[in-house]
């Protein structure tokens, strides 16, 4: 239990920086999309139109994640970050002057996948760095603490972005996400990270390192089968909900809260069931994730009927629940299973491979939804994420979050022979 008190890890001052740097930075990235979406909307977009410009930012970090993921394992990781930090305060501030209602849907979405850049190259980088500011023993703990410091950000950040739209209007909530983008730079700055042991003279090719990484993620079954999972899921699932709950929920109930009340309250269930999840210490971490992401179901289960609008955000609540427990103990995994000087590669594959389907699916829940209907879309979606969810379960190694140990000796035993 001492592991997860706050207490004893602020007092690694580096891990302190990194986390409040996380928390301003989260609190900006969630505000955004509320600003972006009630902008989109203001100006007479369609659910096809907000879809589009959506997809266009996840396609952008999906395009760039795997040279993000190299420079965040050739370059301290400490200035990836804040290179990133700063390139997309500049974006939003671009977006004051750009984002008015005269402007042509393509040139918002141009400004919106340039933001994806700064997401690709700052994800790895802020994955691959906590084994530079913690002991090897604290990894576990400091993951939970910073997974509730970002969801502690989402439930922030869409009040704010709320709040600010409501007050000074969408453009000008893009300078409030701005300034906290360079706050969260600030802090990075007085980190000092630890050096790593690889020498930039015996580095391979740009090309070859990007092999590597990729090539690290084919030959562990299980971290390709999860991200293969997130994959398929968050490009049907995720993307449907991502897209809808704003227009469902303004179409309902004639109001912005209630999209922003439920993000918040999905980030509260996550929070609380990360906690949790590392206190209880599961036997079979990977199988205790899988069931209970099965029940992210409920969130296109909710908008499909939407008949109160505490149905949906209690709903939120329980879709978030079931993501605590991948942040509780898929990235300590890949911390432990992956050597680090590979770490920001595959943390790069992973951000690429599970958001890799979600601009397509974005962009054609638009279409689909006019041809099949909103209700039986989400419904379906619902029936696909709970058989992928038992799909995955049947590869070795996913239900532990560790290479099975006779798979791990005969690679040993094929490495010593070569």
């Amino acid at each position: 239990m001492a592991l997860l008190a706050p207490g004893n890890l602020f007092t690694y001052k580096d891990y302190r920086n990194l986390w409040i740097s996380n928390l301003f930075v989260t609190i900006g990235a969630s505000a955004f999309p509320i600003a972006l979406a009630v902008t989109v909307l203001d100006a007479g977009g369609t659910t096809t139109t907000l879809g589009l410009i959506l997809a266009s930012r996840v396609l952008s970090s999906v395009i760039l994640a795997p040279f993000g993921g190299v420079w965040a394992d050739r370059l301290p990781r400490k200035f990836v970050m804040i290179g990133a930090d700063i390139y997309r305060a500049v974006l939003m501030i671009g977006l004051i002057f750009v984002a008015t209602p005269s402007v042509p849907a393509w040139g918002l979405a141009v400004l919106v996948f340039a933001m994806g850049a700064g997401e690709a190259f700052g994800f790895p980088a802020s994955g691959a760095i906590l084994p530079s500011v913690l002991p090897p023993e604290k990894l576990p703990a400091g993951n939970v603490l910073r997974s509730i410091g970002v969801r502690t950000a989402q439930v922030i950040g869409p009040g704010i972005g709320g709040f600010s739209v409501a007050l000074i209007g969408g453009r000008m909530t893009f300078a409030v996400t701005a300034a906290f983008f360079i706050a969260g730079t600030f802090l990075l700055t007085k980190i000092v990270e630890k050096p790593r042991e690889d020498s930039v003279e015996l580095r391979p090719s740009f090309v070859a390192d990007l092999h590597e990484g990729l090539k690290t993620v084919w030959h562990t079954p299980w971290v390709a089968a999860c991200i293969a999972m997130s994959t398929l899921q968050l490009m049907v699932v995720l993307a449907s909900e991502n897209v809808l709950l704003p227009v469902i929920t303004r179409r309902e109930f004639h109001t912005n809260t209630v999209f922003a009340t439920a993000a918040a309250m999905f980030s509260i269930g996550g929070s609380v069931s990360a906690l949790i999840a590392m206190r209880v210490r599961a036997k079979h971490p990977g199988l205790v994730a899988v069931v209970i992401w099965g029940f992210f179901a409920i969130a296109p289960l909710v908008l499909a009927f939407p008949s109160s609008k505490w149905i949906i955000i209690f709903g939120y609540l329980i879709a978030g629940i079931s993501i605590g427990p991948w942040e509780a103990y898929w990235a300590s995994a890949i911390q432990r299973e992956i050597p680090q000087e590979l770490q920001g590669r595959v943390f790069s594959v992973d951000y690429m491979g599970s958001v890799g389907l979600m601009p397509l699916g974005m962009a054609l829940v638009g279409p689909i939804t006019k041809v099949f209907g909103e209700r039986q879309f989400l419904i379906a979606s619902v029936v696909f994420h709970l058989v992928v969810c038992g799909l995955v379960l049947l590869v070795p190694g996913v239900k532990d979050l560790r290479t099975p140990t006779q798979s791990r000796n005969s690679s040993q035993g094929e490495q010593s022979q070569g």
